[in-house]
């Protein structure tokens, strides 16, 4: 299988941190976002969305990153994605409030309009005031988080087991940290991001972002 990615790309990094936790041997190819080559003709003539990742599976082909992480459990037997039908309803539920909910405010309101020129709103105003709404409905999300599902006795996301929504939920959440986002007011989402990162392989997949973050250490955010 190969597996069409960025190492800096958030939706990539959760594909390959849940692979190499399980094991899943994937023949990894990278899109260099950098220079442009997910809008090349070869690129689109397999992903027309011109986006990371993409999963080639001999070429039957998945370019959603939930997709992908779905398929690659079910196709692998990983306990992340439970067999059960009620306990899988419920990975896919918070996977879809992560992509739905949180990943839109916090990625698409506040962090990347202050990272990326072409997140760059028609005006001052307009983009100041979509980082100040992003913000604001980031904290709403990451209360329910830490209050509702998290709370004080959750290991994890959906009980005491790892599951694909909490590969899915750890790099969105972490996604902050590159606008210097600390989660101080939420000490159950911090408890279960620390977890997350003590995992074996949280590190090397993470390289190339820790890189990044380290580079914009001296860049004022707006952050939370």
């Amino acid at each position: 299988m190969k597996l069409y990615y960025h190492p800096a790309s958030t939706v990539s990094c959760m594909v390959m941190l849940f692979a190499a936790q399980e094991g899943i041997a994937l023949d990894c190819q990278v899109v260099d976002l950098m220079t442009g080559a997910q809008r090349q003709p070869e690129y689109l003539a397999l992903n027309p969305n011109g986006l990371v990742p993409m999963l080639d599976d001999d070429g039957f082909r998945l370019t959603e990153s939930g997709a992908i992480l779905r398929y690659l459990a079910a196709k692998t037997g990983s306990a992340a994605y439970p067999t059960d039908l009620q306990a899988r309803a419920r990975v896919d539920e918070m996977m879809e409030w992560f992509y739905s909910n949180y990943y839109k405010d916090l990625g698409y309101g506040m962090v990347y309009p202050q990272l990326f020129p072409h997140h760059k709103r028609p005006s001052d105003e307009a983009h100041a005031a979509t980082i100040a709404w992003g913000r604001d409905k980031a904290r709403h999300w990451l209360g329910i988080l830490d209050t509702r599902i998290l709370g004080q006795d959750s290991r994890f996301l959906c009980g005491d087991q790892i599951t694909l929504a909490d590969y899915v939920g750890a790099e969105m959440v972490a996604l902050g940290e590159l606008v210097h986002c600390t989660y101080q007011d939420y000490p159950n989402v911090c408890r279960w991001i620390g977890r997350m990162k003590t995992l074996e392989h949280w590190a090397p997949v993470h390289e190339a972002l820790t890189g990044f973050a380290a580079s914009l250490k001296d860049r004022e955010f707006v952050s939370i």
